[in-house]
């Protein structure tokens, strides 16, 4: 089922807004883009985070466990975004996903590569994440299987 052409947009503004704030480092914006009972699960390597606030730690955990005071740049860049209406009134959401860590006089990284699962829903009138389940590439995982979406057959 085909979503309408604005709400696609509103998701893709929503994605942005999300990144940059991530990237910026600004991860109590990011976390508040989830929904109170959210959950987040980023890393094979580490249990899903649940509420905004859990969400928040982890990120600020996961930097400085990873980069610690060494100048990176990271920029994470979404494409190929699939939108799934869900009977209860949220949204499935799928992407790929490449992050790309740039070091001062180093080339950019892409560290990993990934396909985001997400679960849009509007609550006060404004979307959240209930979920987002990132699977790395690389990673051993059960095949990936899709229905045919719109008109692509």
């Amino acid at each position: 089922m085909a979503v309408p052409n604005d709400f696609y947009i509103e998701v893709l503004q929503f994605y942005a807004e999300q990144m940059q704030a991530l990237d910026s480092r600004d991860f109590a914006f990011y976390a508040r883009t989830f929904t109170e009972d959210g959950e987040f699960s980023h890393s094979p390597n580490l249990p899903p985070s649940r509420g905004p606030q859990d969400i928040q730690r982890t990120l600020e955990d996961f930097h400085r466990d990873r980069f610690g005071d060494e100048p990176v740049q990271r920029r994470h860049w979404f494409n190929h975004l699939v939108l799934e209406p869900m009977d209860d009134g949220a949204f499935r959401a799928t992407c790929y996903a490449l992050v790309v860590t740039t070091r001062p006089g180093s080339p950019p990284e892409i560290t990993p590569s990934c396909v985001v699962n997400d679960v849009l829903v509007r609550r006060d009138g404004a979307l959240r994440m209930r979920s987002r389940s990132v699977d790395h590439d690389g990673v051993l995982a059960a095949p990936v299987t899709t229905e045919p979406v719109g008109n692509v057959r």
